[in-house]
């Protein structure tokens, strides 16, 4: 399923942009029914707490991609299936996750694209930490607010507003 029917494929926009495309190292996997989505990004650091990924997946998401670095931790999940839900409807396009998701076969019904190193039934705990609109990293990759993220079955590439704006 395909979020955006003006999608431009990672590969086509790494040819494009060549050294001034960021893209992240493989590793991430697919969790959404959507598997290609794009959207101006907005950033969360979290460590085993997902107290401001909830916040954020509540408030409106207009089509923007929240990405979430959490230090790549295993040991709990930072979004399961009723804060996907609320996602989606806020409008958000997608989340990617530097760590682990929860509630997959929940995950892979809902309209929305979700990429994160792994799956694990621990829920996180929420102590209010985080924090928000700051530059965060992805491996290989520097992520910062209002970047446009590009997400398909090859991979995550990043540009910022300003060549994403001369892609369409």
């Amino acid at each position: 399923m395909t979020a955006d029917t003006n999608f431009v494929p990672t590969c086509d926009l790494f040819d494009r942009f060549k050294d001034a495309a960021r893209f992240v190292l493989p590793g991430f996997r697919d969790f959404g029914a959507v598997t290609r989505f794009s959207g101006p990004v907005v950033t969360v650091k979290c460590v085993e707490d997902n107290s401001r990924v909830k916040e954020l997946l509540a408030t409106p998401g207009a089509g923007r991609v929240l990405v979430v670095d959490g230090a790549g931790s295993l040991r709990c999940a930072l979004m399961g299936d009723m804060i996907a839900a609320s996602a989606v409807k806020n409008g958000w396009a997608g989340v990617v996750i530097w760590g682990c998701v929860r509630d997959v076969a929940e995950l892979a019904t809902l309209p929305l694209g979700i990429k994160a190193l792994a799956a694990t039934p621990r829920a996180s705990t929420r102590r209010d930490q985080g924090l928000v609109d700051i530059a965060v990293e992805l491996p290989g990759a520097l992520v910062q607010p209002g970047d446009v993220l590009f997400a398909d079955e090859d991979g995550i590439v990043l540009l910022t507003a300003e060549q994403a704006a001369s892609v369409k």
